[in-house]
């Protein structure tokens, strides 16, 4: 720092000693406001950057065989209300998958409406559809109980539903996720809570992922007491971020999808750290950025999913990756069914190409009923009553990737001659996806094929 007994400038020694205590004390409270109003230390660079994990070779990235990879979340109007449609059933049956399902909210009641009184009718009736469907049961510990929320006991406010658990009841709640995990023996797998859900923390404008990490160390410690066999993945974090140019707030991932939320990223980062055990690492996010008046390429930005993909399996040190939820439509969407299911179709490509180990659909559903069945619609739904409340080309497309790209599977390498026509392929098997609004032509291993406008397929090798 000195160049000579009285510094660089040749003023007196004590002086630029002062200058410089003084300096120092000015950026700490720099620092401290920064930090206190965004969440994030100063400097202007990119955080320390987390290199991420090779593409994938094998589908899943190192999980075992019979790993619940591709399924779907029930959700409030789902099949089990009135046990139908039927043929709904047994279309879910001709290829089974995993079924995620929360212990309350989403078509599921309070499980647990007073300490020590228990109400598992909603829940047990959507448990036994997944097990007549010969799915693979995943169980989503959120929400809380209205007692565990500040809330009286016996009421139910389902206004008060993404409410985080209170301090003093992380016990409690832990106790309730040990008591749902001996009521179903048969459930290896529980995501721990959603979204961080009231985890939010105004005064650092950044996540209370202390607090989150306080109750996911006790449901994985109760969890692990009733079965040591039990699978529990956390944080559940949403994996926000912006469109290009729309912030310069520093970010250690970014693409040309934008550039991600890093208080996110720190969340997750915190959890990792202070964990006290994981089977897998969980997160879910929107391909789209936050911004919902950009509206960028629907395929471009599915990038996002691998790139993301691949920075989580490095972070977490060969965590396999399970993506919870996973949206690609803008809102509002003027989308057909036809340019949905190529997007949809084209980011299960991404997640396999990044080594996740599970994807999960969020399921849009619509009351049915005998009435409407013949009239009712409902965008991206599994399953519809305008078909007799069969299966949909969604859900047939899920339990293709079910079926042909199950955990283990090696990917081969085959490319399109077109690079509007994208490819994924095994062995067997390949699926091929026009992202185009018109026909596409393209060669795949020395063969002609023509795909109309936002056309897939499944092509046998």
């Amino acid at each position: 720092m000195f160049r000579n007994r009285h510094g660089r400038h040749g003023r007196p020694r004590r002086r630029l000693i002062l200058i410089a205590l003084g300096a120092a004390l000015a950026g700490l409270l720099i620092g401290a406001i920064v930090l206190a109003v965004t969440g994030r230390r100063p400097g202007g660079g990119e955080p320390g950057v987390t290199a991420p994990a090779a593409p994938a070779t094998r589908v899943g990235a190192g999980v075992p065989g019979g790993w619940p990879a591709w399924g779907f979340t029930h959700t409030q109007n789902s099949v089990d209300l009135q046990q139908g449609p039927q043929q709904a059933l047994t279309d879910l049956s001709a290829q089974p998958m995993p079924q995620v399902t929360p212990i309350m909210g989403w078509g599921v009641d309070n499980p647990q409406p007073r300490p020590g009184e228990f109400n598992w009718s909603s829940l047990d009736r959507r448990m036994a559809t997944i097990r007549q469907t010969k799915g693979a049961p995943v169980i989503t510990l959120c929400c809380a109980p209205d007692w565990m929320k500040g809330g009286p006991a016996g009421d139910t406010d389902w206004s008060r539903l993404e409410l985080a658990v209170e301090p003093d009841h992380f016990d409690d709640f832990a106790a309730l996720a040990g008591a749902v995990a001996k009521r179903y023996p048969d459930v290896r797998y529980y995501t721990v809570w959603n979204e961080f859900k009231g985890f939010w923390y105004p005064p650092r404008n950044r996540w209370d992922y202390a607090g989150y990490t306080k109750l996911y160390n006790k449901v994985y410690t109760t969890l692990k007491k009733v079965n040591k066999d039990i699978k529990v993945g956390g944080p559940y974090m949403v994996l926000n971020s912006d469109a290009p140019g729309r912030q310069n707030r520093p970010s250690e991932l970014t693409g040309p999808w934008g550039r991600m939320d890093q208080r996110d990223l720190d969340a997750i980062k915190y959890w990792m750290k202070h964990k006290k055990g994981a089977d897998f690492l969980v997160v879910d996010g929107h391909s789209m950025p936050v911004q919902k008046e950009v509206r960028l390429n629907e395929f471009q930005v599915l990038s996002k999913f691998s790139d993301l993909t691949r920075w989580l399996r490095a972070l977490g040190g060969g965590l396999p990756v399970w993506w919870a939820e996973w949206y690609v439509e803008p809102v509002p969407s003027d989308w057909t069914d036809e340019r949905r299911g190529a997007v949809h179709t084209a980011a299960m490509m991404e997640f396999v190409r990044g080594g996740a180990a599970g994807a999960y659909y969020w399921s849009p559903q619509t009351p049915w009923n005998a009435q409407t069945a013949a009239t009712a619609g409902c965008a991206g739904c599994l399953w519809s009553g305008s078909a007799g409340g069969g299966a949909t080309p969604t859900l047939g497309m899920l339990q293709n990737f079910a079926r042909w790209f199950p955990p283990g599977t090696p990917l081969a390498d085959v490319r399109s001659s077109n690079p509007a026509v994208r490819v994924l392929a095994q062995r067997r098997q390949l699926v091929v996806v026009n992202t185009a609004d018109r026909p596409a032509q393209t060669e795949l291993e020395g063969a002609p094929l023509t795909l109309g406008p936002y056309e897939v397929k499944w092509i046998s090798r």
